[in-house]
């Protein structure tokens, strides 16, 4: 009931190295210029208490990023205030493409990972978070994926 971009579109493996980068499983820092965090786009499924989940890359500003990184390990940092950032993962069954979707990543409790929220559009994505998904859509989804959608990564 999910999938997750191990990195930002715009990292690149020989970036692994360089004393300005950073890339972990909940944040990167590309030449200490670009910062990303890593969220969850949650699409509910309809007529079901579950949730089909998009682990997913967002840029944020540099105050943003450091703000973030602050209170990382602090209890009660849900009551932060959205950030606004934009989405940096390119999901592979959508078209048009999802990069550079304007988001609000949302702190919850250590331990969660951010809610990132779309700005409601007529994005597919962004209709499907706000509607939901059917079970047939989560199945559609997963063989998209499975079968090699153009992008896809695990």
């Amino acid at each position: 009931m999910n999938y997750s971009a191990a990195a930002p579109d715009v990292w690149d493996p020989s970036l692994a190295d360089a004393p300005d980068c950073l890339l972990s499983t909940d944040q990167c820092v590309i030449r200490a210029q670009h910062y990303f965090v890593k969220g969850l786009i949650e699409l509910p499924v309809i007529g079901s208490d579950e949730v089909f989940s998009w682990g997913v890359w967002v840029s944020l500003s540099r105050e943003n990023f450091s703000r973030a990184a602050d209170i990382w390990d602090t209890a009660g940092r849900e009551s932060e205030k959205p950030y606004f950032g934009w989405l940096t993962t390119e999901l592979p069954v959508y078209s048009p493409g999802t990069i550079n979707l304007k988001t609000h990543v949302h702190t919850r409790p250590v331990g969660e990972r951010p809610l990132i929220e779309l700005e409601p559009t007529d994005h597919p994505l962004a209709v499907e978070q706000r509607a939901g998904i059917t079970m047939d859509r989560v199945r559609e989804i997963a063989e998209a994926l499975l079968h090699g959608a153009r992008g896809a990564s695990g």
